[in-house]
């Protein structure tokens, strides 16, 4: 009995050229995508660089007002950090904060405990809502902005009447502090303000805009006068830029896990896809009656069944269900041929015997064959179809 045949040297595994051609596509258009990002970033890399910043030359920076200051005797230095800002207030010192509203709530009660026993200046550079009720209590800003940006001083602070008009509209207040000066308003409402201390000679100046303190902007109007005159009133200018990397910005007695962040109805929204889910794969998972067959609208050849089903197989790796449709199959023709009943053909006991008396051979090699383990590879897989055919077709030889 022959039971070797030749390998086929066919393959169904995609070549290179054909997973390019399926993926160019994706591939391109994520290039595209990618390049157009890059550009994006570029572009926009530097638009928000040195806004505020003393050592900064761009338009949004303030060098210029520093250099002008420092023309005049006063000394300029740049802290990042909340400990630094509070350990340079003194009653020489201007402290400035350029960004505010990027304090926490625990950061703008210590700079504010600092600033009330600083007895030196402070300057807000447009606070909003969030940060100007606690770094300067009993003022309120207001929701609607300036629509001027040029405003009138309209007011008897002496630095507001010799600067004259200026670039403040933008953030409008409101205060319950009787003494202090409401400069530049714009519908009645404050876009400049000097609270004095209780006791001794600190204040704190709320800018509504920090138009004044830009470098395109210091030659318009009487910006650059009443910049100088807020910042130079001491001989020491302290400019805070709060930054993200401040370690007290992060309160540990604020952090909370992931749920307790999540609002209460975002639980009961999840709860409530989770039942809905599992009732709609509940009434997909019912079968409503038995199995219909259904006539195939058009007539596919056999040849192209078992080539879509090899494909199949061949992508998901299953060479053992392969194996077992080869086997199973051969030994369901082999056995009405060697007198076994089909009912008995996938038993060893009686399949083997029959067909070794009917090949007049040793069984031994005859059970490996058709009841044997999976085949470890294609090749293998291969040579096992080859030998089945080749065992089905000497059973059926004369």
């Amino acid at each position: 009995m022959t039971t070797e045949a030749p390998l086929s040297s066919t393959s169904a595994s995609p070549t290179a050229r054909h997973l390019w051609t399926r993926t160019r596509g994706i591939a391109l258009a994520f290039a595209f995508l990618l390049a157009g990002a890059v550009a994006l970033a570029v572009l926009r890399s530097d638009a928000r660089h040195g806004v505020l910043d003393p050592r900064s030359a761009d338009p949004s920076g303030s060098r210029a007002v520093a250099e002008l200051l420092s023309d005049r005797g006063v000394t300029t230095r740049v802290v990042t950090t909340l400990a630094e800002a509070r350990a340079a207030t003194t009653p020489e010192t201007t402290l400035l904060v350029a960004g505010p509203d990027l304090l926490t709530e625990r950061q703008q009660r210590q700079l504010h405990t600092a600033m009330a026993d600083s007895d030196g200046r402070t300057v807000l550079v447009a606070p909003g809502s969030w940060s100007v009720e606690t770094l300067a209590p009993g003022v309120t800003a207001d929701p609607a902005t300036s629509r001027a940006a040029t405003l009138s001083p309209r007011c008897t602070l002496p630095a507001a009447r010799s600067a004259g008009p200026a670039e403040t509209g933008g953030i409008r207040y409101t205060t319950t502090h009787l003494e202090a000066d409401e400069c530049y308003p714009s519908n009645r409402l404050a876009t400049l303000l000097r609270i004095p201390t209780t006791s001794g000679n600190g204040d704190t100046v709320i800018l509504g805009a920090p138009d004044i303190l830009h470098n395109d902007r210091l030659d318009e109007q009487g910006n650059a006068s009443l910049a100088l005159q807020l910042l130079g009133s001491r001989p020491h200018l302290v400019w805070y830029l709060p930054t993200l990397s401040d370690t007290t910005a992060t309160d540990p007695d604020d952090e909370k896990s992931f749920f307790e962040l999540l609002p209460s109805g975002w639980l009961w929204g999840t709860l409530q896809l989770f039942v809905a889910a599992a009732l709609a794969a509940l009434w997909r998972a019912r079968r409503l009656g038995p199995l219909v067959p259904e006539k195939l609208p058009v007539a596919i050849r056999a040849s192209e069944t078992v080539e879509g089903r090899a494909r199949l197989y061949r992508k998901s790796n299953a060479r053992d269900r392969a194996a077992a449709a080869l086997r199973s199959t051969t030994r369901t023709r082999l056995a009405p041929l060697v007198g076994v009943p089909v009912t008995q053909a996938h038993t060893p006991e009686a399949l083997i015997p029959a067909l070794s008396a009917h090949l007049n051979g040793d069984g031994q090699l005859l059970h490996p064959l058709l009841f044997g383990p999976p085949p470890g590879d294609d090749r293998t897989l291969i040579a096992l179809a080859d030998q089945l055919d080749a065992l089905e077709r000497e059973v059926r030889r004369p």
